[in-house]
């Protein structure tokens, strides 16, 4: 069995953006897709809009491990991406590959 801070990290879920505020969502998204991707242990990211619920948008983030998640947490904090969205409701699951 391998250590729980070395395993990979997985997040799923969506954002729910409302109508209001989905052009500056969607035009802010592109550049914290690259941020995030750019970040050491980021293995993926993906955000795309959901077709089926209006300004749904599901995520699917997979990190090498706890550390490079908790790095990726921290930088999208005090990113641009934080202030466009801050107070937008998320669902989220995180996971390990050992769970």
């Amino acid at each position: 069995m391998s250590d729980v801070s070395s395993a990979r990290v997985f997040l799923s879920g969506h954002i729910d953006v409302p109508q209001d505020r989905l052009d500056d969502v969607r035009e802010a998204l592109p550049k914290h897709i690259a941020l995030t991707l750019a970040e050491n242990g980021c293995l993926s990211f993906n955000v795309i809009e959901c077709d089926k619920t209006a300004g749904r948008f599901l995520v699917s983030e997979t990190f090498a491990n706890q550390a490079a998640f908790e790095y990726h947490q921290e930088r999208a904090k005090a990113s641009v991406w934080a202030e466009i969205t801050a107070g937008i409701p998320r669902s989220y699951s995180i996971t390990t590959e050992n769970e």
